[in-house]
């Protein structure tokens, strides 16, 4: 029996999981030399270490009848950084320990507190939360640590690294002397290592992760090239071509998110999105979906790097690119998960592809570079499919048969294969056909500046600017209420010290001239402060360039700012630039009206 070194009764749980073996996690955490001692271990994402300190904690947790006592108040705790963590942590340890009668009660924001308050008062001899919530608890007397035996701190990196040191600190402070402190982290910074020999005593320290390569074996990279507008139009084609059982798509906000969920939804796919922006039952009703098969795609935020572990994660899809290594990683360890093999694709705009060489070397990854799947590609993969499912097995009933052989009589068996082929296709999302890589694609993506439909524009002049305060989140939406335009028929938003240019397409340019007038006036009318709108007959790098040959350096028109502090008020002075008698130019700087004396040389 391949778990006969375990209590029975996990070893009964492990296998009617699935499960033929441990993982290296797994087996290093409970060997002779692990028993009873505090535990720094490090393991790459995706190595099963929830089930490894689940395995850990039963000496702690099991009684000499190999179950856990009843009635007895937290045995042991864990604390997991984001909701999402926690919550597949007592999944994980709630089917691990069914047998052995273990209660769990799970803390974490988001959720009902009066539930929690009531399951741990229940006698729940295991707590899982987040820091915030359990602290919550803790103060309020409704956690009790007393007669804690273990506690285990999950991605503990990723706690640190979003501020939770201060509530770490105050829960562990809670516990008892002598209890097992197993710290679990994919990487080992400093500041973990000092948290270790603070909170542990002797810690056995395990690491699985391969000093010669960081990247995770059961993982295929793929970085694509596409031109920048085409990004979407490329995920679109990797979903088709893959068709994996669950793919999640990263993106780096949530804006990002909820436009990329809207556009995938709108084309016909099956898709949940998860972001900051969602609320606790939004993301739990997300995370069922992907579970009962009713969606098969996730596009997410980082807040779902961690901890998620969804079943049948086949394909992760870097939309947007990450911030670094230890981000790449992390997102793309939601596949390649508990021994299955996974594929891994970052999708590269032209102009960013030397920066995700840099970040792929720096993780130590060998990425394969290839061209986004074609529509082409697409179909070919489709008719493979579409045969390899009509020709398997299948039980057929009685009525079924009867109506085949009616359709075979009315219509032939050619007739009756290309309706079940065309039924099977009108199912499918069509692919996108995309722009060919090759050097003049990536060349005129690298020369492309305007958005499309912005080729021919005309300059308009605010008269405010970066020292009034200006900012495109309130400058956007006052230029379409003033000129009755779209935010798609506004351009560049280019904002100086005192005035904002702004490019409106030729072809409206009248029309959000005489709106942006009249609403000024009637805004003047009313008694508000309107802010004045007009077109410009020159760009503003053209009066850059002019307000430099005045003598500008940037203020407002007709001043120069020095670069010196001003002696008793410490900013800096302006300084009237007095023009030559001629008017052609300025003269001599002056200030005060009286012109500069030049110091004598010191002897």
């Amino acid at each position: 029996m391949p778990f006969s070194h375990l209590p029975p009764l996990l070893a009964s749980a492990l296998s009617a999981r699935g499960y033929d073996g441990l993982t290296d996690v797994q087996s290093a955490v409970v060997v002779e030399e692990a028993h009873g001692r505090d535990l720094l271990v490090s393991a790459q994402t995706g190595s099963g270490k929830t089930v490894a300190f689940g395995l850990a904690l039963a000496e702690n947790l099991l009684d000499e009848n190999g179950r856990v006592p009843a009635n007895t108040g937290p045995l042991a705790l864990v604390i997991a950084p984001t909701r999402e963590l926690a919550l597949q942590v007592s999944r994980e340890l709630g089917w691990l320990y069914r047998e052995a009668g273990a209660h769990i009660a799970t803390c974490v924001g988001g959720m009902d507190a009066s539930k929690e308050r009531r399951n741990l008062r229940g006698g729940a001899q295991i707590v899982v939360g987040t820091p915030g919530r359990l602290r919550d608890h803790l103060e309020r007397g409704a956690l009790n640590l007393t007669g804690l035996r273990a506690a285990v701190l999950d991605e503990a990196d990723e706690m640190l690294d979003m501020g939770f040191r201060e509530e770490l600190e105050e829960i562990l402070d809670a516990t008892p002397q002598g209890r097992r402190t197993l710290l679990f982290s994919a990487t080992l910074p400093r500041q973990i290592v000092a948290l270790a020999g603070r909170y542990q005593n002797e810690a056995l320290r395990i690491s699985t992760i391969g000093n010669d390569n960081r990247g995770h074996g059961d993982i295929a990279y793929q970085a694509m090239t596409v031109a920048p507008p085409e990004v979407e139009n490329a995920v679109v084609n990797l979903l088709r071509y893959h068709e994996a059982e669950t793919a999640i798509l990263f993106c780096a906000t949530r804006e990002k998110v909820r436009h990329l969920h809207a556009i995938l939804q709108e084309r016909g796919f099956a898709v949940v999105a998860l972001s900051g922006e969602h609320t606790q039952s939004e993301r739990n009703h997300a995370m069922q979906a992907l579970r009962d098969r009713r969606a098969r795609v996730c596009v997410a935020t980082d807040v779902a790097a961690r901890g998620i572990d969804l079943p049948g994660v086949s394909l992760v899809v870097h939309v947007e690119i990450p911030r670094d290594a230890e981000a790449l990683q992390h997102r793309s360890g939601r596949t390649g998960r508990a021994g299955k093999k996974g594929t891994a694709v970052l999708i590269v705009p032209y102009p960013r592809r030397k920066r995700v060489e840099s970040m792929l070397r720096h993780a130590r990854i060998e990425a394969e570079w290839m061209d986004p799947p074609t529509a082409e590609m697409i179909r070919k993969q489709d008719r493979e499919r579409l045969l390899e499912k009509l020709l398997q097995p299948m039980d057929i009933d009685e009525e079924d048969r009867e109506l085949g052989a009616r359709l075979l009589e009315q219509l032939g068996a050619e007739q009756v294969a290309a309706a079940l082929v065309n039924a099977h296709r009108a199912k499918l999302p069509q692919p996108e056909e995309l722009t060919a890589n090759t050097p003049e694609a990536r060349k005129a993506a690298q020369e492309q500046r305007h958005r499309s439909g912005f080729e021919d524009t005309v300059w308009f002049r605010m008269d405010i600017g970066r020292s009034q305060g200006a900012d495109p989140k309130w400058i956007l939406p006052t230029l379409c209420r003033r000129g009755h335009v779209s935010k798609n028929e506004i351009g560049a938003i280019r904002i100086g010290p005192a005035e904002t240019f702004v490019q409106i397409p030729r072809n409206i340019a009248d029309k959000f001239a005489d709106a942006a007038n009249r609403t000024g006036e009637a805004e003047r009318e009313a008694g508000d402060e309107s802010i004045g709108i007009e077109r410009s007959a020159t760009g503003p790098r053209e009066m850059a360039r002019q307000n430099r040959r005045r003598g500008h350096s940037g203020g407002p028109a007709g001043q120069r700012v020095s670069p010196k502090p001003h002696r008793k008020g410490g900013g800096a002075k302006p300084y009237r630039a007095k023009p030559n008698a001629d008017g052609g130019g300025p003269g001599k700087p002056v200030r005060k009206g009286k012109p500069f004396k030049k110091k004598p040389p010191r002897k």
